[in-house]
């Protein structure tokens, strides 16, 4: 049975160390914990410190990214929209920037495959310039997983 994995990149109003972002700080350690303790949560991207702020995927350093890998869709959205974390994304405009493009992309991954910042920015780059599709998608226009025994792999859109 395929996993949903996903990827949400934000652009941050100032560098976390900034007093702008204290309060977005403040949360990540409880967000975090309460994404590793929902149902369906298999893995997410993070270092020693537990988060992947650190990380930098992008050239541009107020980027950050998200990546985690869900047994289904439906966990996935009960995460994102009904717990807590909905209050903090209500909250999002404080401490980060509106966004050009698409900055959250959906796709089906196999069992046992962790997704890595690449392949995570490969998606979001087909969602810019191909639309959604069964490659990346989003929560307002998800594809249904693949049927069992699918090549996830050949689903790659050429552009």
């Amino acid at each position: 049975m395929s996993q949903i994995a996903q990827v949400n990149i934000a652009r941050m109003l100032a560098p976390l160390a900034d007093p702008l972002m204290a309060e977005f700080v403040a949360q990540l350690d409880t967000i975090n914990a309460l994404a590793d303790n929902s149902p369906g949560f298999l893995w997410r991207l993070q270092t020693a410190e537990g988060n992947a702020t650190s990380l930098q995927p992008y050239e541009d350093a107020l980027i950050i990214v998200n990546l985690s890998l869900w047994v289904s869709l439906a966990d996935l959205t009960a995460f994102v929209y009904k717990s807590r974390h909905r209050s903090v994304l209500q909250q999002r405009h404080q401490w980060f920037q509106r966004f050009d493009g698409p900055y959250t992309a959906l796709w089906w991954v196999p069992p046992g495959h962790i997704p890595d910042v690449a392949e995570a920015k490969q998606r979001l780059a087909s969602l810019q310039t191909q639309g959604e599709t069964s490659y990346a998608f989003s929560f307002k226009k998800p594809f249904p997983a693949p049927e069992e025994g699918s090549d996830l792999r050949t689903q790659v859109v050429v552009e």
